[in-house]
């Protein structure tokens, strides 16, 4: 059982793929923030130029 264990901890044949999963989500993570960010600054510019267009 012991033996079996320090092989499991020793196998990095899936490391690889962790970090690219980690990257990618990392990468999401910063995508959904800039978007929300840049769609809230959009709607107030869009909010202070309808009340000129209203008149």
């Amino acid at each position: 059982m012991a033996a079996s264990f320090a092989g499991f901890l020793r196998d990095e044949r899936g490391a690889t793929s962790i970090e690219y999963a980690f990257i990618a989500s990392l990468v999401s993570i910063v995508i959904v923030s800039a978007v929300t960010l840049i769609g809230t600054r959009l709607n107030a510019l869009f909010e202070a130029i309808i009340p000129g267009l209203t008149k």
